[in-house]
């Protein structure tokens, strides 16, 4: 199998953080660890996180946080539980604040909310808590110190997947569905349309756009059965921002491919490489995947925080000039490649600026 190449590597440098201003169940108590010790000692060396209600098996954002999580512990020697580290699952927005009190009680130094849902809880129970370090991912918390904000600036790496789409297609018709309509997905959503319309631009042809919302990140179902629409509807390419409720997306772009009726349909994933869920008898059909460091992320700031060195009060911002954000070379011809390539350089030479919302 070719190896993945990264157009924007999630192999972040974050040595010197830089402040700046500025997708995603079980059970909702904490899985059990094989440490369950509650005594005080290490504690500045533990770190929790708190699922959006799509789970640590998402395949998409809360996954790749929990991975970042993960090899953070495993490369410290650190094990699963109250002494080391462990993620509490989400099933609904009513569990983010039982679930931070359960971190909490069980004493982990360094608690991490994922996704801009999380914002309310997390802001509530640092004002609370003090002592302990908190994390929000993808929205910005001003005014606390003991809160680093993480963003991404998805649309850039949404705009080079809207390049990749226009140089691909068929059949001029593309797909895009999010999971529920806010800032954050108004970012893939804008930045793919922009992208889309760039590179047809560029190859002189009109590529149409459908467009829906999920309304729920955890949906498979939904995300099914939309793009069993989007596909009947003529479009050969689905790019998904709808964390768990994309692995509807899949299931069916899989179910079309197999059954060898017609021309075949691809998917572009979102925030981590999602080229395995594109495996099927004739191939893969995923496209390419949107990549966003969240991994990197989490493991880096959970490090700072037992490093005492945790920088609360700032907001880091993480795009294409810092490696943050990215796209896969998955299954890309050769001029889709080069096309995507210099996107990437005039985003990041300042020649294009990539919209955060959609046109209204």
């Amino acid at each position: 199998m070719k190896k993945t190449k990264f157009f924007g590597t999630c192999a972040i440098a974050l040595g010197a953080l830089i402040a700046l201003s500025a997708c995603g169940g079980g059970k909702s108590t904490s899985s059990s660890g094989d440490n369950a010790s509650t005594g005080d000692k290490g504690k500045e060396k533990t770190a929790a996180l708190i699922t959006d209600t799509g789970g640590v098996d998402d395949r998409s954002f809360n996954q790749s946080a929990w991975e970042g999580l993960q090899k953070w512990g495993k490369d410290h020697k650190l094990k699963r539980g109250n002494n080391g580290f462990q993620y509490f699952q989400s099933t609904n927005e009513s569990e983010y604040v039982p679930n931070i009190d359960q971190a909490l009680s069980a004493g982990f130094q360094t608690i991490f909310g994922i996704g801009y849902k999380l914002k309310p809880a997390i802001e509530q129970q640092a004002k609370s808590n003090p002592d302990t370090n908190f994390v929000i991912i993808d929205d910005v918390i001003e005014g606390q110190k003991n809160v680093v904000s993480a963003t991404f600036q998805d649309n850039e790496a949404a705009y080079l997947a809207g390049i990749a789409a226009a140089y691909t297609t068929k059949s001029n018709k593309v797909g895009f569905i999010g999971g529920v309509e806010g800032d954050v997905i108004d970012r893939f959503d804008a930045g793919y349309k922009a992208g889309v319309d760039a590179g047809a631009k560029a190859l002189n042809k009109t590529v149409e756009v459908i467009n829906q919302y999920a309304g729920d990140f955890n949906a498979p179902d939904k995300g099914k059965s939309i793009a069993q629409g989007m596909y009947s509807q003529g479009a050969d390419i689905i790019y998904h921002a709808s964390g768990g409720t994309g692995n509807g997306v899949f299931q069916e772009a899989k179910a079309i491919n197999e059954s060898g009726e017609g021309s075949k349909v691809w998917v572009i994933g979102v925030d981590r490489d999602q080229s395995d869920e594109g495996k099927y008898s004739g191939g893969n059909f995923c496209l390419t995947s949107t990549t966003k460091g969240v991994n990197i992320a989490v493991e880096d700031l959970a490090q700072k925080s037992s490093d005492g060195k945790f920088p609360g009060g700032k907001h880091i911002v993480y795009g294409l000039k810092q490696d943050g954000v990215g796209l896969t070379d998955g299954q890309l011809d050769d001029a889709a490649k080069k096309a995507v390539d210099a996107a990437k350089k005039d985003i990041i030479d300042g020649k294009v600026k990539v919209p955060e919302h959609p046109s209204k």
